[in-house]
């Protein structure tokens, strides 16, 4: 009876590579669309830095106001840009696994036995973190556990959540990008940037909503990205 039942149940290895394969390139494209839009918000929030400075240059009385807010646009653009390249470090790291899944099972076609692989673990267990591929990858690590490429991860035994880097940015990163940003921007006009300096934080005004809403599209953005 066992016999019979292994037999029964034994796992196609053909499907099993399909599946996998499948759930990478779902992965893929997921990534592929994630670093796209964070393009746009990147582009957004250069924009938005323009023109807060240009507001603060044409009106010297809100160069104050203005020269916060392009500040507070340069933190957000620094933390898209770290999403943006750990999406990028996710996307080789998957590419990676991609590669290895692909010579495990061949290795299991020509010897006819699969050794678990610690490279792949490794890959696995930094993807199954990442929020943006959090369900998929989960799905993945499954199907690569039943197909013995991997060993069985244990859920509690992995952080919940990718560090977020919430806090706020140091001033040399922020004085980078908006040196990067602004001076470009003036170069091309062959006019010589006033780099907004740090100011104390001042009663938001009413004229900042627009740029608050921005900010906030920014925000909102980013958190979907990684739900």
């Amino acid at each position: 009876m066992e016999s019979i039942k292994a037999v029964f149940f034994k796992p196609d290895p053909q499907a099993q590579v399909r599946k996998c394969n499948q759930l990478i390139r779902a992965n893929t494209r997921k990534l592929d669309r994630d670093i796209a839009s964070l393009k746009v918000v990147e582009n957004k929030a250069k924009q938005s830095i323009i023109q807060a400075s240009k507001r603060g240059q044409r009106n010297p009385s809100q160069a104050a106001q203005a020269a916060k807010e392009t500040r507070i646009f340069a933190r957000e653009l620094v933390r898209i840009r770290k999403q943006s390249t750990r999406l990028v470090t996710s996307k080789a790291q998957l590419n990676s696994v991609s590669m290895q899944v692909t010579e495990a099972f061949a290795v299991r076609k020509i010897e006819g036995s699969i050794r678990a692989s610690v490279g792949i673990m490794k890959d696995v267990n930094s993807l199954v973190r990442l929020p943006e591929l959090m369900g998929t990858m989960r799905e993945l690590s499954q199907e690569l556990v039943k197909a013995g490429i991997i060993e069985e991860m244990v859920g509690d035994s992995l952080p919940d959540q990718m560090e977020e880097d919430e806090e706020e940015e140091a001033e040399s990163e922020v004085d980078k990008v908006l040196g990067e940003i602004l001076q470009d921007k003036m170069a091309k006009v062959g006019a010589t940037p006033n780099l907004p300096t740090p100011v104390q934080t001042e009663p938001v005004a009413e004229d900042e909503d627009e740029e608050a809403a921005n900010l906030e599209q920014m925000r909102d953005r980013l958190k979907a990205l990684q739900s």
